[in-house]
């Protein structure tokens, strides 16, 4: 048996009991050590807020129960092999599952953990492999100007990814102060958003919010584009289409991370991108992006605190019991 959160009713979780089967040949069995919780997609879940027309596109990979609820979602999962493959027989590794203290999946579904990384900094994995996607999909130029309108995870994530490109400029916007601070450790700028500079070739933007995709647009210099990787669930969202967009000749483009960018798909795998995003995170820089660490079994009452906005920061990371 092991134990699971589940969303029983949308704003209401609880603890669940579960069974797992026994492994077979070609399974791993996973003790779980830390899962994280993907603050946009996971608040959104919790709320009921997954429209009907997207129940089939927002399945997670190992998602039990449909949506609204109950539900059991969630994707950022590191853990030790228990029961496995020799190669992978006390591997710690990555899964793309939920919240679940031991869980058993193909063994082809988990990524080892490169040797020398803290197990606890993976759970940003799926997190930091959307960043790898959308700067696919952005592409970056050396010397670009950039801003990354929205400082939640995976716009830090970005962020911090771009810090790395020889001679380009990026501006991290928020309307929170307090994400400076974030800014200043992951090596960026940082501005409010009447604040940002402007100007720029390209606009990473994730603040899921009307007002950010406005500003995200007004600080494009002539023929810019901004990357649209915010998901707004059953929210009507209002694009700024006027005034000078045609005669600046600007650019919206969505990046979506259920599939590879189109540039990269004939050659790179979901599980490249992954293995990509576990190297990446073996910089430190990636911790200041965990600004919250609570138990497995205080979930229930976390989950309310995050979607209401008790709860402010970044990824908040679960450390379970060992048994």
């Amino acid at each position: 048996m092991a134990r699971a959160f589940w969303l029983r009713a949308p704003g209401e979780g609880e603890i669940r009991s579960v069974a797992i089967p026994r492994p077979g040949p070609d399974d791993v069995e996973v003790r779980t050590l830390y899962s994280g919780v993907s603050r946009g997609t996971e608040t959104l879940v919790f709320r009921g807020g997954v429209p009907e027309s997207q129940f089939s596109a927002m399945r997670a990979p190992f998602q039990d129960g449909e949506f609204p609820a109950p539900v059991k979602y969630g994707y950022l999962s590191v853990g030790v092999v228990e029961h496995g493959p020799p190669a992978l027989l006390g591997r710690t590794v990555f899964c793309l599952y939920p919240h679940q203290t031991r869980y058993v999946v193909p063994a082809a579904a988990v990524t080892p953990i490169p040797d020398g990384m803290p197990a606890a900094r993976a759970v940003l994995a799926g997190t930091v492999e959307t960043a790898v996607n959308v700067l696919w999909d952005a592409a970056p130029l050396v010397g670009d100007r950039i801003a990354v309108v929205g400082a939640g995870m995976v716009g830090c994530s970005v962020a911090a990814l771009l810090a790395r490109f020889p001679g380009v400029s990026v501006e991290l916007v928020d309307i929170d102060p307090a994400r400076a601070a974030v800014a200043e450790a992951l090596g960026v700028g940082f501005a409010s958003p009447e604040d940002a500079a402007g100007e720029c070739d390209l606009v990473v933007h994730a603040s899921a919010t009307e007002a950010g995709l406005a500003r995200s647009l007004e600080l494009l210099a002539y023929e810019g584009e901004v990357i649209e990787m915010s998901w707004y669930g059953d929210r009507p969202v209002r694009v700024p289409l006027g005034e000078s967009f045609h005669s600046r000749r600007l650019t919206v483009r969505s990046s979506q991370v259920g599939a590879v960018a189109p540039a990269r798909r004939a050659r790179r795998s979901f599980r490249d991108r992954l293995t990509l995003a576990l190297r990446l995170l073996a910089d430190p820089v990636f911790d200041a992006l965990v600004t919250d660490e609570r138990r497995f079994e205080d979930l229930p009452r976390l989950m309310p605190d995050l979607t209401g906005g008790e709860l402010p920061g970044l990824c908040v990371r679960v450390v379970y019991e060992q048994e």
